[in-house]
């Protein structure tokens, strides 16, 4: 009969119903959270970088347009504070200067905050209340941002317009300090608008930061000639994903012959490194064999 001996010593773990509920809520709510919270910095950042300017821009045209003011016009009804010039009523504000009533009677009644008090803040605010309200402005602010884009960029695609840019970048490319900061923008807007994206080759693992410890990588190439002339022997451009975030990560240049290949999909490389390990693919899974049961001998 064989005898069973416990460790007193080893305690189970205390269960904490309350923190794992509270995971595996944040689990399910993180997701589409920062899904929201970036598509709200995008949209602020449109808002702030490309709507704003345009709407300040285009009331200070309409501003330039329609403003219509005078000064020194005798007061025809001086308890309303107003006088008729070529037919037309106009309000005295500060400074003897006189807008029209009407666009005066809109503004009053609609003041905004902080409320305007010179001639051209209140054509501003008419400007807002009138032909720049939010539904009307956004739309077709954005239509004509979309349409300038794709103008530059089948001007650029011509032959002219490429000449010209040429010119441009040679300028800025000759600016001390400019030329630096140009050159890094350039390439990262290279990288992430003209179409050239990462081609992961295959899923490799490699022995780093140590040997002993496996690493799961990414085939980016075949990485730079002078270090494959100093390995005397191919080596590869290996890009090792950072858990839980894979966008994140760093390149290490490695022989081919130190990469083994893994049997996976890109897919299930990212799931496997998002999850810190825990999603393993089906086809890497361990088969656990059940311990027979012990028969007690009578």
């Amino acid at each position: 009969m064989t005898a069973k001996h416990y460790n007193f010593n080893d305690t189970p773990p205390i269960e904490r119903p309350f923190r794992k509920a509270v995971l595996r809520g944040l689990a399910v709510l993180a997701p589409p959270l920062f899904t929201i919270l970036i598509f709200v910095w995008v949209i602020s950042m449109t808002h702030n970088y490309v709507l704003a300017p345009l709407t300040s821009g285009a009331r200070e045209v309409f501003v330039w347009t329609i403003s219509d003011t005078k000064e020194d016009l005798t007061l025809t009804d001086p308890e309303k504070q107003t006088a008729v010039f070529d037919g037309q009523t106009y309000q005295s504000i500060a400074n003897g200067t006189f807008i029209p009533q009407k666009i005066y009677n809109l503004v009053e009644s609609n003041p905004g905050e902080p409320a305007p008090q010179t001639a051209k803040a209140i054509y501003r605010r008419y400007i807002n209340l009138t032909y720049l309200r939010p539904y009307y402005s956004v739309p077709f602010f954005l239509t004509v941002f979309v349409l300038l884009l794709y103008l530059l960029g089948k001007f650029m695609a011509a032959g002219i317009g490429h000449f010209f840019w040429n010119l441009l970048e040679r300028g800025i490319h000759r600016l001390p300090l400019i030329r630096n900061v140009y050159s890094s923008v350039k390439q990262v807007s290279d990288f992430l608008f003209t179409g050239r994206e990462i081609e992961y080759t295959r899923v490799v693992a490699v022995e780093y930061p140590r040997k002993g410890i496996w690493s799961l990588g990414l085939v980016t190439g075949e990485s730079m000639l002078d270090i494959r002339s100093a390995a005397n022997e191919p080596v590869l451009s290996v890009l090792i994903p950072t858990s839980p975030m894979p966008v994140t990560g760093y390149t290490i240049t490695v022989l081919k012959s130190e990469a083994i290949d893994l049997n996976i999909t890109i897919d299930q490389a990212f799931q496997f490194i998002v999850s810190c390990g825990v999603v393993v693919p089906p086809g890497q899974l361990q088969n656990i064999v059940q311990p027979e049961p012990v028969v007690e001998e009578k």
